[in-house]
Protein backbone atom coordinates (compact mmCIF):
# COMPACT_ATOMS: atom_id res chain seq x y z
CA UNK A 1 0.00 0.00 0.00
CA UNK A 2 1.33 3.41 -0.96
CA UNK A 3 2.37 5.53 2.02
CA UNK A 4 0.44 8.79 2.45
CA UNK A 5 1.24 11.83 4.56
CA UNK A 6 -1.84 12.84 6.58
CA UNK A 7 -0.42 16.32 7.18
CA UNK A 8 -0.13 17.32 3.52
CA UNK A 9 -2.58 18.35 0.82
CA UNK A 10 -4.51 15.53 -0.86
CA UNK A 11 -3.40 14.67 -4.39
CA UNK A 12 -6.12 14.79 -7.07
CA UNK A 13 -5.51 11.24 -8.24
CA UNK A 14 -9.10 10.16 -9.10
CA UNK A 15 -9.28 8.33 -5.77
CA UNK A 16 -11.82 9.33 -3.14
CA UNK A 17 -10.15 11.53 -0.50
CA UNK A 18 -6.90 11.17 -2.45
CA UNK A 19 -6.30 7.81 -0.74
CA UNK A 20 -4.20 5.84 -3.24
CA UNK A 21 -4.69 2.26 -2.02
CA UNK A 22 -4.56 -0.26 -4.89
CA UNK A 23 -7.74 -2.32 -5.22
CA UNK A 24 -5.92 -5.58 -4.56
CA UNK A 25 -4.72 -4.16 -1.21
CA UNK A 26 -7.97 -2.45 -0.24
CA UNK A 27 -10.18 -3.58 2.62
CA UNK A 28 -12.99 -1.25 1.47
CA UNK A 29 -13.66 -0.30 -2.14
CA UNK A 30 -15.53 2.78 -3.31
CA UNK A 31 -17.77 1.74 -6.19
CA UNK A 32 -19.54 4.56 -8.04
CA UNK A 33 -22.74 4.10 -10.03
CA UNK A 34 -23.40 7.26 -12.10
CA UNK A 35 -27.03 6.47 -12.89
CA UNK A 36 -30.29 8.45 -12.63
CA UNK A 37 -32.44 7.05 -15.43
CA UNK A 38 -35.75 6.88 -13.56
CA UNK A 39 -35.70 10.00 -11.39
CA UNK A 40 -39.18 11.49 -11.18
CA UNK A 41 -38.40 15.13 -10.40
CA UNK A 42 -35.00 16.83 -10.50
CA UNK A 43 -32.10 15.35 -12.45
CA UNK A 44 -28.39 15.38 -11.70
CA UNK A 45 -27.74 12.54 -9.25
CA UNK A 46 -25.82 10.62 -11.93
CA UNK A 47 -23.12 13.23 -11.40
CA UNK A 48 -23.20 12.70 -7.63
CA UNK A 49 -20.14 10.40 -7.52
CA UNK A 50 -18.07 12.94 -9.45
CA UNK A 51 -19.21 15.79 -7.20
CA UNK A 52 -18.36 13.78 -4.08
CA UNK A 53 -14.98 12.78 -5.52
CA UNK A 54 -14.03 16.36 -6.33
CA UNK A 55 -15.10 17.62 -2.91
CA UNK A 56 -13.39 14.74 -1.10
CA UNK A 57 -9.88 16.01 -1.79
CA UNK A 58 -10.26 18.91 0.64
CA UNK A 59 -11.28 16.77 3.63
CA UNK A 60 -8.85 16.23 6.48
CA UNK A 61 -8.32 12.54 7.17
CA UNK A 62 -8.45 12.60 10.96
CA UNK A 63 -11.57 10.85 12.29
CA UNK A 64 -12.86 11.17 15.85
CA UNK A 65 -14.12 7.56 15.85
CA UNK A 66 -11.41 5.65 14.00
CA UNK A 67 -7.73 6.15 14.72
CA UNK A 68 -5.55 6.60 11.62
CA UNK A 69 -8.48 5.97 9.30
CA UNK A 70 -6.34 6.86 6.28
CA UNK A 71 -4.23 3.74 6.85
CA UNK A 72 -7.09 1.23 6.81
CA UNK A 73 -6.97 0.59 3.07
CA UNK A 74 -9.68 2.35 1.07
CA UNK A 75 -9.48 1.86 -2.70
CA UNK A 76 -11.39 3.55 -5.53
CA UNK A 77 -12.91 1.94 -8.62
CA UNK A 78 -12.82 4.56 -11.40
CA UNK A 79 -16.20 6.09 -12.28
CA UNK A 80 -17.46 4.13 -15.28
CA UNK A 81 -18.06 6.42 -18.28
CA UNK A 82 -20.05 3.76 -20.16
CA UNK A 83 -22.55 3.46 -17.29
CA UNK A 84 -22.87 7.26 -17.20
CA UNK A 85 -23.58 7.36 -20.94
CA UNK A 86 -26.13 4.55 -20.73
CA UNK A 87 -27.87 6.41 -17.94
CA UNK A 88 -28.03 9.54 -20.09
CA UNK A 89 -29.55 7.64 -23.03
CA UNK A 90 -32.05 5.79 -20.82
CA UNK A 91 -32.98 8.98 -19.01
CA UNK A 92 -33.98 10.64 -22.29
CA UNK A 93 -36.42 7.80 -23.01
CA UNK A 94 -37.75 7.74 -19.45
CA UNK A 95 -38.40 11.48 -19.60
CA UNK A 96 -40.66 10.98 -22.62
CA UNK A 97 -42.64 8.35 -20.69
CA UNK A 98 -43.01 10.59 -17.64
CA UNK A 99 -44.14 13.57 -19.74
CA UNK A 100 -46.67 11.35 -21.50
CA UNK A 101 -48.12 10.20 -18.18
CA UNK A 102 -48.11 13.73 -16.74
CA UNK A 103 -50.30 14.77 -19.67
CA UNK A 104 -53.03 12.48 -18.34
CA UNK A 105 -52.41 9.46 -20.54
CA UNK A 106 -52.52 5.85 -19.39
CA UNK A 107 -49.62 3.66 -18.43
CA UNK A 108 -51.20 0.87 -20.51
CA UNK A 109 -51.17 2.84 -23.77
CA UNK A 110 -49.31 1.15 -26.62
CA UNK A 111 -47.70 4.49 -27.46
CA UNK A 112 -45.21 4.09 -24.58
CA UNK A 113 -44.95 0.31 -24.38
CA UNK A 114 -41.70 0.13 -26.30
CA UNK A 115 -40.14 2.97 -24.30
CA UNK A 116 -41.12 1.37 -21.00
CA UNK A 117 -39.60 -1.91 -22.10
CA UNK A 118 -36.35 -0.19 -23.09
CA UNK A 119 -36.05 1.63 -19.75
CA UNK A 120 -36.78 -1.52 -17.77
CA UNK A 121 -34.27 -3.52 -19.79
CA UNK A 122 -31.61 -0.86 -19.19
CA UNK A 123 -32.36 -0.87 -15.46
CA UNK A 124 -32.06 -4.67 -15.39
CA UNK A 125 -28.71 -4.34 -17.13
CA UNK A 126 -27.60 -1.84 -14.48
CA UNK A 127 -28.73 -4.13 -11.67
CA UNK A 128 -26.78 -7.03 -13.13
CA UNK A 129 -23.67 -4.88 -13.61
CA UNK A 130 -23.77 -3.75 -9.98
CA UNK A 131 -24.44 -7.32 -8.83
CA UNK A 132 -21.44 -8.68 -10.75
CA UNK A 133 -19.12 -5.95 -9.49
CA UNK A 134 -20.19 -6.50 -5.91
CA UNK A 135 -20.00 -10.29 -6.11
CA UNK A 136 -16.42 -9.98 -7.29
CA UNK A 137 -15.31 -7.80 -4.39
CA UNK A 138 -17.37 -9.62 -1.77
CA UNK A 139 -15.78 -12.84 -2.98
CA UNK A 140 -12.39 -11.27 -2.26
CA UNK A 141 -13.45 -10.51 1.30
CA UNK A 142 -13.74 -6.75 0.76
CA UNK A 143 -16.37 -4.36 2.04
CA UNK A 144 -18.06 -2.06 -0.48
CA UNK A 145 -19.16 1.56 -0.22
CA UNK A 146 -21.64 2.06 -3.08
CA UNK A 147 -22.03 5.63 -4.32
CA UNK A 148 -24.97 6.81 -6.43
CA UNK A 149 -26.60 7.93 -8.51
CA UNK A 150 -30.31 7.65 -7.84
CA UNK A 151 -31.66 5.33 -5.19
CA UNK A 152 -32.39 2.49 -7.59
CA UNK A 153 -28.70 1.59 -7.76
CA UNK A 154 -28.19 -0.60 -4.64
CA UNK A 155 -30.52 -3.41 -5.73
CA UNK A 156 -27.74 -5.51 -7.28
CA UNK A 157 -25.49 -4.94 -4.26
CA UNK A 158 -28.15 -5.99 -1.76
CA UNK A 159 -28.95 -9.03 -3.91
CA UNK A 160 -25.28 -10.01 -3.81
CA UNK A 161 -25.21 -9.61 -0.02
CA UNK A 162 -28.18 -11.98 0.36
CA UNK A 163 -25.94 -14.68 -1.13
CA UNK A 164 -23.22 -14.06 1.46
CA UNK A 165 -25.24 -13.59 4.65
CA UNK A 166 -27.99 -15.88 6.01
CA UNK A 167 -29.91 -12.85 7.22
CA UNK A 168 -29.51 -9.13 7.79
CA UNK A 169 -31.57 -6.03 8.36
CA UNK A 170 -31.61 -2.75 6.46
CA UNK A 171 -31.39 0.65 8.08
CA UNK A 172 -33.00 2.97 5.53
CA UNK A 173 -32.54 6.73 6.01
CA UNK A 174 -34.66 8.69 3.55
CA UNK A 175 -37.39 11.28 3.07
CA UNK A 176 -39.35 8.69 1.06
CA UNK A 177 -40.44 5.13 1.81
CA UNK A 178 -39.53 3.90 -1.70
CA UNK A 179 -42.11 1.11 -1.44
CA UNK A 180 -44.06 1.81 -4.64
CA UNK A 181 -44.53 -1.09 -7.01
CA UNK A 182 -43.06 -0.16 -10.42
CA UNK A 183 -43.59 3.59 -10.01
CA UNK A 184 -44.44 5.29 -13.35
CA UNK A 185 -44.20 1.86 -14.96
CA UNK A 186 -40.49 1.55 -14.22
CA UNK A 187 -39.91 -1.78 -12.49
CA UNK A 188 -36.66 -0.59 -10.95
CA UNK A 189 -37.63 3.01 -10.24
CA UNK A 190 -35.74 4.93 -7.58
CA UNK A 191 -39.13 5.11 -5.83
CA UNK A 192 -39.42 1.29 -5.84
CA UNK A 193 -36.05 0.24 -4.44
CA UNK A 194 -37.31 -0.94 -1.05
CA UNK A 195 -40.35 -2.64 -2.60
CA UNK A 196 -37.96 -4.62 -4.81
CA UNK A 197 -35.44 -5.28 -2.05
CA UNK A 198 -38.12 -6.75 0.20
CA UNK A 199 -38.75 -9.44 -2.44
CA UNK A 200 -35.20 -10.74 -1.88
CA UNK A 201 -34.45 -13.56 0.59
CA UNK A 202 -32.61 -13.26 3.90
CA UNK A 203 -33.76 -9.73 4.77
CA UNK A 204 -35.47 -9.95 8.13
CA UNK A 205 -36.08 -6.26 8.88
CA UNK A 206 -36.41 -2.93 7.08
CA UNK A 207 -36.09 -0.05 9.54
CA UNK A 208 -37.05 3.25 7.91
CA UNK A 209 -35.95 6.52 9.49
CA UNK A 210 -36.80 10.11 8.61
CA UNK A 211 -39.62 9.25 6.20
CA UNK A 212 -41.96 12.20 5.63
CA UNK A 213 -43.34 11.82 2.11
CA UNK A 214 -45.23 8.67 1.10
CA UNK A 215 -48.46 7.49 -0.53
CA UNK A 216 -51.31 5.34 0.79
CA UNK A 217 -50.01 2.31 -1.13
CA UNK A 218 -46.74 2.56 0.76
CA UNK A 219 -48.39 3.03 4.13
CA UNK A 220 -50.55 -0.02 3.47
CA UNK A 221 -47.38 -1.97 2.65
CA UNK A 222 -45.75 -0.86 5.91
CA UNK A 223 -48.79 -1.92 7.96
CA UNK A 224 -49.10 -5.23 6.11
CA UNK A 225 -45.43 -6.32 6.18
CA UNK A 226 -44.40 -6.90 9.79
CA UNK A 227 -40.74 -6.84 8.80
CA UNK A 228 -41.01 -3.09 8.14
CA UNK A 229 -40.69 -0.68 11.06
CA UNK A 230 -41.34 3.01 10.37
CA UNK A 231 -39.79 5.87 12.32
CA UNK A 232 -41.29 8.73 10.35
CA UNK A 233 -39.89 12.23 10.70
CA UNK A 234 -43.10 13.63 12.17
CA UNK A 235 -43.12 11.08 14.99
CA UNK A 236 -39.41 11.52 15.71
CA UNK A 237 -39.72 15.30 15.90
CA UNK A 238 -42.86 15.18 18.06
CA UNK A 239 -41.17 12.81 20.50
CA UNK A 240 -38.17 15.12 20.68
CA UNK A 241 -40.36 18.16 21.32
CA UNK A 242 -42.06 16.22 24.13
CA UNK A 243 -38.81 15.40 25.90
CA UNK A 244 -37.61 12.11 24.41
CA UNK A 245 -33.90 12.52 23.71
CA UNK A 246 -32.28 11.64 20.40
CA UNK A 247 -30.16 9.11 22.29
CA UNK A 248 -33.29 7.33 23.49
CA UNK A 249 -34.81 7.41 20.01
CA UNK A 250 -31.64 6.02 18.43
CA UNK A 251 -31.51 3.20 20.97
CA UNK A 252 -35.10 2.35 20.10
CA UNK A 253 -34.35 2.37 16.37
CA UNK A 254 -31.24 0.20 16.78
CA UNK A 255 -33.07 -2.29 18.98
CA UNK A 256 -35.06 -3.41 15.93
CA UNK A 257 -31.95 -4.21 13.87
CA UNK A 258 -30.41 -7.66 13.60
CA UNK A 259 -26.75 -8.30 14.40
CA UNK A 260 -25.75 -7.67 10.78
CA UNK A 261 -26.90 -4.41 9.19
CA UNK A 262 -26.90 -2.85 5.74
CA UNK A 263 -27.33 0.94 5.57
CA UNK A 264 -29.13 2.56 2.65
CA UNK A 265 -28.68 6.32 2.94
CA UNK A 266 -30.58 8.64 0.64
CA UNK A 267 -29.17 12.14 1.15
CA UNK A 268 -32.68 13.63 1.21
CA UNK A 269 -33.14 11.91 4.55
CA UNK A 270 -31.24 14.96 5.80
CA UNK A 271 -32.69 18.43 6.12
CA UNK A 272 -32.53 20.16 2.74
CA UNK A 273 -29.99 22.67 4.05
CA UNK A 274 -27.46 19.83 3.69
CA UNK A 275 -28.58 18.75 0.19
CA UNK A 276 -30.19 21.73 -1.60
CA UNK A 277 -29.75 20.24 -5.08
CA UNK A 278 -31.00 16.70 -4.47
CA UNK A 279 -33.67 15.57 -6.93
CA UNK A 280 -36.67 15.12 -4.62
CA UNK A 281 -36.23 17.48 -1.65
CA UNK A 282 -38.75 17.42 1.21
CA UNK A 283 -39.03 19.87 4.11
CA UNK A 284 -37.92 18.48 7.47
CA UNK A 285 -35.38 15.69 7.91
CA UNK A 286 -32.41 14.83 10.07
CA UNK A 287 -29.56 17.09 11.03
CA UNK A 288 -26.17 15.89 9.76
CA UNK A 289 -24.93 15.13 13.28
CA UNK A 290 -28.19 13.38 14.18
CA UNK A 291 -27.64 10.97 11.30
CA UNK A 292 -24.02 10.34 12.31
CA UNK A 293 -25.07 9.77 15.93
CA UNK A 294 -27.57 7.15 14.77
CA UNK A 295 -24.87 5.25 12.86
CA UNK A 296 -22.50 5.57 15.82
CA UNK A 297 -25.24 4.05 17.99
CA UNK A 298 -25.44 1.09 15.62
CA UNK A 299 -21.69 0.50 16.01
CA UNK A 300 -21.68 1.02 19.79
CA UNK A 301 -24.47 -1.55 20.11
CA UNK A 302 -22.07 -4.20 18.80
CA UNK A 303 -23.84 -4.72 15.49
CA UNK A 304 -21.82 -5.23 12.32
CA UNK A 305 -22.32 -3.03 9.25
CA UNK A 306 -21.86 -5.28 6.22
CA UNK A 307 -22.22 -2.60 3.58
CA UNK A 308 -23.88 0.66 2.66
CA UNK A 309 -24.96 2.89 -0.18
CA UNK A 310 -25.05 6.68 -0.34
CA UNK A 311 -27.45 8.01 -2.98
CA UNK A 312 -29.16 11.06 -4.47
CA UNK A 313 -26.32 13.56 -3.99
CA UNK A 314 -26.53 16.04 -6.87
CA UNK A 315 -24.21 18.94 -7.74
CA UNK A 316 -25.62 22.42 -8.24
CA UNK A 317 -26.84 23.27 -11.72
CA UNK A 318 -24.43 26.22 -11.90
CA UNK A 319 -21.47 24.10 -10.91
CA UNK A 320 -20.30 26.86 -8.57
CA UNK A 321 -21.73 25.50 -5.31
CA UNK A 322 -19.95 22.40 -3.96
CA UNK A 323 -22.04 22.13 -0.78
CA UNK A 324 -23.87 18.95 -1.81
CA UNK A 325 -20.62 17.26 -2.81
CA UNK A 326 -18.96 18.47 0.38
CA UNK A 327 -21.69 17.00 2.59
CA UNK A 328 -21.70 13.82 0.51
CA UNK A 329 -17.94 13.43 0.89
CA UNK A 330 -18.03 13.93 4.64
CA UNK A 331 -20.91 11.51 4.99
CA UNK A 332 -19.15 8.95 2.79
CA UNK A 333 -15.96 9.13 4.86
CA UNK A 334 -17.84 8.82 8.14
CA UNK A 335 -19.97 5.90 6.95
CA UNK A 336 -16.89 4.11 5.66
CA UNK A 337 -14.97 4.60 8.89
CA UNK A 338 -17.89 3.46 11.02
CA UNK A 339 -18.42 0.41 8.81
CA UNK A 340 -14.74 -0.46 9.21
CA UNK A 341 -14.92 0.10 12.97
CA UNK A 342 -17.97 -2.17 13.27
CA UNK A 343 -15.98 -5.10 11.90
CA UNK A 344 -14.06 -5.13 15.19
CA UNK A 345 -17.27 -5.84 17.14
Amino acid sequence: MEIVNPHQISIKNNCFFGLPTAIEDAQVVFLSVPWDATVSYGEGTADGPKAILEASYQLDWYDFDLSQAWLKGYGTIPINADIREKSKQTRAIATQVIEYLESGNSLDDRAIASSLKTVNQSSSFLNHWVYEQCQKFLGQGKKIALIGGDHSIPFGYIKALTEHYPQFSILHIDAHADLRNAYEGFTYSHASIMYNVMQLPNINKLIQVGIRDLCQEEMDKIVEDKRIVLFDDWHLKNQFYEGVTWKQQCQDIVSHLSETVYISFDIDGLNQVFCPNTGTPVAGGLDFNQAIYLIQTVVKSGKKIIGFDLCEVAPSKSGKDEWDGNIGARLLYKLTNLMYLSQKN
